[in-house]
């Protein structure tokens, strides 16, 4: 059972923290909570159509995330269930694999096993741009390595996984994010095993925040670390994705990181891009890159107990996770799920554009 702290000792500890909480951050991060990504880089649509590619200019990328009012903290965020049927074949493509189900399991409280269903929501974000090379002098294994996905991002730190390490395929009580077809980082171009520590104020935020669930079994952790598997598509696999993107030519490739385990607040994730001729110009490529994360719906309702704390106010999960709180800090997943997917898919644009 959660143990409640008594009322003055959980104000006494609350009190402890805000000198730290407002002083103990760095100037520049608290000059720049947020980074705002380069107007000329993004173009934002309210949705990216099959038309217009021909006026799209090279180094502009086209992205839409479906935040029709970004002043709602969940704006942008979708019921799992809700997402397949609005969006099946954008389910199918982004989901783990396309008959994923949120999923089921069992936890144990005091000796009791209980049978637990998790809901689930997914913020998806998609971006287009165009390559001026053409789609066939593309190698996708050029990008399908640990060195690559390392420069993605580089304060997230990567290393290498093995497969039988990975935690769904060793650990029974993870059996529920096993894969029905086959394990894990089977067959992959790499396994990999990823860990990010939370920038800025945001720490700070995360030890205040566990002050006030000094009973809880589980505290929220500083930092993320997540397991993927990153593969270029076979073929007959790629070929379908034409579908989803609506460009009028053959797929030429894709290249997917599928994020299968994460410690905390996320389910799963996906980045993947797809490759296909500009039509009526085979000279340059369509890139049309996707990504999809899900969040534990339990995580968007601790609204509560943060909100009964003034300096915690924005640190609701909803506002952090959507960039806008002043907790949301640099370029990475501190700064906010849209500014993190809009940085990615800048810094795999100029990648493609380089090499």
């Amino acid at each position: 059972m959660k143990t409640q702290l008594p009322a003055t000792r959980v104000l006494a500890q609350i009190i402890a923290f805000l000198p730290v909480l407002a002083l103990g951050v760095p100037a520049s991060a608290q000059e720049g909570m947020k980074v705002q990504v380069p107007a000329d880089r993004i173009k934002e649509v309210p949705a990216i159509e099959p038309s217009g590619l021909s006026a799209l200019k090279p180094g502009t990328i086209l992205f839409t995330d479906h935040r029709d009012n970004p002043a709602n903290p969940e704006s942008g965020l979708t019921p799992y269930l809700e997402w397949r049927k609005l969006r099946p074949a954008e389910q199918a493509a982004l989901a783990p694999y396309p008959a994923y189900a949120e999923p089921d399991y069992s936890v144990t409280l005091n000796g009791v096993s209980k049978q637990r269903h998790e809901t689930l929501k997914v913020y998806v974000a998609q971006g287009r741009f165009v390559v001026g090379k053409p789609a066939e002098s593309i190698d996708l294994s050029a990008f399908a390595n640990l060195g690559f996905v390392s420069k993605m991002d580089p304060v997230i730190k990567h290393k290498t996984l093995s497969p039988a390490e990975v935690t769904p395929t060793k650990d029974p009580a993870a059996a529920f994010a096993r894969r029905p077809d086959r394990a894990w980082c089977e067959g992959a171009a790499a396994c990999i095993e990823s860990r990010y520590d939370l920038e800025g104020k945001l720490p700070l935020g995360v030890k205040l925040a566990n002050k006030l669930e000094d009973g809880a079994s589980k505290k929220v952790a500083e930092f993320v670390s997540f397991q993927s598997e990153l593969r270029t598509l076979p073929a007959a696999e790629a070929a379908s994705l034409a579908a989803l993107t609506r460009v009028d030519t053959p797929v030429a490739g894709g290249l997917e990181q599928t994020i299968f385990w994460v410690n905390q607040i996320l389910r799963f994730g996906k980045f993947l891009a797809v490759f296909q001729p500009m039509p009526n110009d085979p000279g340059k490529t369509v890139v049309t890159t996707y990504m999809a994360l899900a969040i534990k719906a339990d995580v968007l309702d601790r609204k509560q107990e943060y909100a009964r704390v003034p300096v915690l106010k924005n640190l609701l999960p909803a506002q952090v996770l959507m960039g806008n709180s002043s907790f949301n800090t640099g370029t990475s997943i501190s700064a906010g799920l849209p500014t993190y997917a809009r940085n990615r898919m800048i810094a795999f644009a100029d990648a493609l554009a380089k090499n």
